[in-house]
């Protein structure tokens, strides 16, 4: 079957609108945390819990749906997705109880999963040279995220809390019929993948160094895009939709610089790239635990920090080729685990350490010695002069 530079620019669009709806819904949940808080009276555990669950199963699941998308096809495997995902949405509003909406946000949480089903559908349309570039931009359906922060109150306050998931539906089935239609299955390797190929990606001490980084740069990424609402409307008395604006452009800054990342990783060596963003994330998190109190530093601050993990992302996902070793998916899956993961942690931890201490400052002191760690381990690993491993 012969493909077209046309079809493979819309299979790269589609599967980046597919990818921001999907998130749309994946952090739904997050824009109305502190209504649904007070409607179930919730403690600030059980709030951040809320906010978490659906990052686990679309954290976990990456894994077997990159898998998936290696051997059937991500066209097939992103479709049946997304129809999956109606079901959750269909019975959110009309739960009565916080244990049945804690299983609808775990179901929600396949949206996550189309991040590795994105990787590996687009991956397979563009040349090697060009990796760092088109993943930056399929990447770009982080964006969803920054969409779900500044529409999802705005919708909430003028026509009701059922109307954001009747909407986010109705988004969903438009996507599906247009990623039917215009879309093309990406090409297949004549010789199906077995699974113990495709997991032949777990011997590779790269793909879990990777699965470190990305655990710091997305899972900061998912984690400050998520609670960011609720911790704005905590720590500064901010209304809903004000304070998803903050959640909305501190989303929409990192997901605008991952590209910029894939660009840059594409002609400097990546790792000592990751070096400078993990020192900048240092930085930054002790200063954010410094000035808690300071609307102005922090919120300054916290768009540094997500135009730095932006650039982190970008960086990270140019260095997956480089692994995948034609299993792109299945390292995909596997990274992206790790960076869902990584947002799955941080809510918890931030609702147990603020109910505990009465401040957030100790969640951000965590962050410092954590990418200080990731720091020396890519400094260690790969820059050491004494090591001679292949580099980005």
């Amino acid at each position: 079957m012969n493909y077209s530079k046309k079809d493979a620019v819309i299979a790269l669009i589609m599967a980046t609108v597919a990818m921001a709806v999907s998130f749309m819904v994946w952090a739904s949940l997050s824009p109305v945390a502190n209504q649904i808080a007070q409607t179930y009276d919730l403690t600030a555990s059980q709030k951040s819990l809320l906010i978490a669950t659906p990052v686990l199963l679309g954290s976990i699941m990456r894994i077997p749906m990159g898998i998936l998308s290696d051997r059937v096809g991500g066209k097939k495997v992103y479709i049946g997705t997304m129809i999956f995902i109606i079901i959750p949405l269909l019975f959110i509003p009309n739960v009565a109880s916080f244990p049945m909406l804690l299983l609808c946000a775990l179901l929600i949480g396949m949206a996550g999963t189309t991040f590795a089903v994105a990787i590996s559908y687009v991956s397979s349309w563009f040349p090697p040279e060009k990796q760092g570039l088109i993943l930056g931009i399929a990447g770009m359906g982080n964006i969803g995220n920054a969409l779900a922060g500044l529409f999802i109150p705005r919708i909430n306050n003028t026509w009701g809390f059922d109307s954001v998931y009747y909407s986010l539906i109705g988004a969903l089935v438009v996507i599906i019929v247009l990623f039917a239609l215009l879309a093309k299955e990406m090409q297949l390797p004549k010789e199906k993948k077995t699974l113990a190929k495709s997991l032949s990606v777990v011997k590779d001490q790269n793909t879990w160094y990777l699965s470190l980084f990305y655990f710091l740069t997305f899972g900061a990424f998912v984690a400050l895009s998520n609670y960011l609402p609720s911790f704005m409307g905590d720590q500064f008395s901010m209304t809903p939709v004000n304070a998803g604006l903050i959640a909305a452009a501190f989303a929409a800054v990192a997901t605008c610089m991952r590209p910029v990342g894939g660009v840059l990783a594409d002609k400097i060596n990546s790792t000592k790239l990751l070096t400078l963003v993990f020192a900048f994330v240092t930085v930054f998190a002790l200063i954010m635990a410094s000035f808690l109190q300071n609307f102005v530093v922090f919120t300054t601050v916290i768009f540094l920090t997500a135009l730095t993990i932006g650039l982190g992302n970008g960086i990270v996902f140019k260095m997956v080729p480089m692994v995948s070793k034609g299993n792109t998916g299945a390292v995909t899956g596997f990274v992206g685990a790790a960076g869902g993961l990584g947002g799955f942690f941080p809510p918890l931890a931030l609702g147990a350490i603020k109910q505990s201490t009465g401040t957030f400052s100790l969640g951000f002191v965590f962050l410092a010695i954590f990418t200080l760690l990731c720091l020396v381990t890519v400094w260690a690993t790969y820059l050491r002069p004494s090591r001679k491993r292949t580099t980005a």
